[in-house]
């Protein structure tokens, strides 16, 4: 629960404050993020109030579709932007602890979710950040979130994986993190992230070591030890590593 709402909460979408609480998050405490405690109720929340919208009822939590982790019987994606995930709290520390990396550049922030990264990239003093993904409820997170920290970001709600190069108006440094989950979905970052280095970007990715790592193609930079993971993960604490592609 969140309470009542104060002026934090201005302007924040009921769907996103319902769920969610504005607090630090554990790794990069310089950041304030609207995150949930647990992911099924939030879940069960936003399709609820999808169901009721469509006029159409909504199945109830522990359906095939939450066990199977795709998308819900309202067609919804799971709440990733409502939590501070282990690859993105490291990336985003790495950036504020190396804000030469990104300062003064453009920057693309890839299955942003909470736009978490991307607010990293711009208070470390990028020229431009933009984040993209694919779930709308994240674009209008990644907004709100830029918002409670005083930072700007484009949130663009869009699938550009399969694109032919970088997306306009380009970019000078990728970033993305926890994207390698599935194997589908890894090996089209994977062929995104060639692409892009390619053409003359830095890459960044976040990732504590996902089955469909692409560990051959990556070099690690940093790594950081992430608490505070146990509602979305195995345990609560996940030693996370930063890498760049290799080559």
């Amino acid at each position: 629960m969140t309470g009542e709402p104060g002026p934090a909460a201005a302007g924040v979408p009921e769907i996103i404050r319902a769920g969610t609480r504005l607090r630090p998050v554990p790794l990069v405490p310089e950041i304030r993020l609207w995150q949930a405690s647990e992911p099924i109720d939030l879940w069960q929340r936003t399709e609820d109030a999808a169901g009721q919208a469509a006029g159409g009822p909504v199945q109830a939590a522990g359906s095939p579709g939450r066990a199977a982790g795709g998308p819900g019987p309202a067609g919804l994606d799971p709440p990733f932007w409502a939590f501070a995930w282990a690859g993105g709290q490291a990336l985003a520390r790495y950036l504020l602890d190396h804000p030469q990396t990104v300062r003064g550049r453009r920057v693309i922030d890839m299955a942003s979710g909470s736009g978490l990264v991307a607010i990293a990239a711009a208070r470390a003093g990028a020229a431009a950040v933009t984040g993209y993904d694919i779930d709308p409820l994240a674009a209008a997170a990644i907004a709100v979130n830029a918002a409670a920290n005083g930072v700007t970001v484009t949130a663009v709600c869009a699938d550009v994986l399969d694109g032919d190069g970088i997306p306009a108006p380009g970019a000078d440094v990728v970033l993305v993190a926890d994207a390698f989950y599935q194997r589908d979905l890894a090996a089209r970052v994977l062929r995104f992230l060639d692409r892009v280095h390619a053409a003359g970007a830095g890459v960044l990715a976040g990732d504590f070591g996902r089955t469909y790592l692409p560990r051959a193609r990556l070099v690690p930079v940093a790594s950081y030890d992430v608490p505070g993971l146990r509602a979305v993960e195995d345990t609560d604490v996940k030693r996370t590593t930063v890498w760049t592609l290799a080559g």
